[in-house]
């Protein structure tokens, strides 16, 4: 809680902020999670105080208010923003996630008894005199389609890969075969691993969803994974984080998250394809899938997604293949029908 307080120092200043991120994190929650969560609420009270408003006493108005200012916030990324779909510079899951700090907080003074109502609005379902339908929220969600690389991206990040070092071939391998995810790729252990039947097991308290899984890893990988193994020897024989750090400041120490993004980066600049990032590798392996014909319950559980509308999230087909696949169908229909107009032909022929 002092490291929060340190970095948002108007969280000291709520004590009511306080102690409902410190229920979280007795809780167990993940500290990324709470950081989130510390963020949002941070930016939201100091709007409160600007206003001269108690948190505890503001109302829907002060909320909208706190909306408006997100909208029209300009990205603290600048130009490095490669893509905006807010129009201003946040996007809608940024703005989500914002709001999702501050109606949590009111859930909180609720059952606390320190307020009647929750004054941040909730996406719900209500009846109404013409049937149910979905209230709307505050912000409008927006779903966009996951962003995956051409074939041609691919190929020129792959190309800027191939001469990277073993460790980093081995984690951009690892990571498209499995369909992991950037926490689950650096928590890797070396006992998580099975050579032998070529399987990967992602620990459940390093998932999203926290549960297990064990999946899958190509041959080309696992001879990458025999040549990282030696090499790892030579830093560390120590059991336990499998990607190692080699600079002088963090030797032989698991490899953060930090690093392999700046890494991942490194390469998407080198190779002109600056969309890409630690996530496109798990897009493009679930969409792979789905081109493959796998049905989406089987992907479900390879992505280790609790359900299935999750997984269509991250399936993307192009259109060039719902053009093929709607080509294709086409043509069985195309044929049936011709085949149903032969036939006509040949009786309309036969004597009555």
């Amino acid at each position: 809680m002092f490291e929060l307080r340190k970095k948002w120092p108007i969280l000291g200043r709520h004590q009511q902020a306080a102690d409902w991120l410190q229920v979280w994190q007795d809780l167990g929650r993940a500290p990324r999670t709470i950081d989130a969560y510390a963020r949002g609420l941070a930016e939201y009270l100091e709007l409160c105080e600007r206003e001269s408003v108690d948190p505890a006493r503001a109302t829907r108005a002060h909320i909208a208010l706190y909306v408006r200012e997100l909208g029209s916030r300009p990205s603290h990324r600048g130009v490095n923003v490669v893509a905006l779909d807010s129009g201003a510079g946040l996007s809608s899951a940024t703005l989500q996630q914002r709001l999702v700090s501050v109606r949590l907080f009111y859930d909180f003074l609720v059952e606390e008894g320190l307020r009647q109502d929750n004054p941040v609005g909730r996406g719900r379902y209500i009846a109404g005199p013409r049937g149910g339908g979905r209230q709307r929220g505050l912000v409008r969600r927006l779903e966009k389609l996951p962003w995956i690389p051409s074939d041609e991206q691919w190929r020129a990040v792959l190309t800027v890969a191939a001469a990277e070092p073993v460790r980093t071939r081995l984690m951009l391998a690892l990571v498209y075969d499995a369909a992991l995810r950037r926490e689950e790729l650096c928590s890797l252990r070396t006992d998580d691993l099975d050579p032998g039947r070529r399987l990967v097991r992602v620990r459940a308290e390093t998932t999203k969803s926290r549960r297990e899984r064990v999946v899958p890893y190509s041959a080309t990988t696992g001879v990458l994974l025999s040549q990282y193994l030696m090499h790892r020897g030579m830093v560390s024989r120590a059991r336990g984080g499998l990607f190692l750090s080699e600079s002088r400041r963090n030797f032989a120490e698991p490899l953060s998250l930090w690093t392999w993004s700046k890494v991942v980066r490194r390469i998407a600049v080198a190779a002109a394809v600056e969309r890409f990032s630690t996530h496109t590798t798990r897009h493009l392996c679930l969409t792979d899938l789905a081109r493959m014909g796998w049905e989406v319950h089987a992907i479900a559980t390879f992505a280790g997604h609790r359900h299935t509308d999750s997984t269509m999230r991250y399936i993307h087909l192009s259109g060039r293949d719902l053009a093929e696949r709607f080509t294709r169908g086409m043509e069985h229909i195309h044929a049936q029908r011709v085949a149903l107009l032969s036939a006509g032909a040949e009786d309309s022929g036969r004597p009555r």
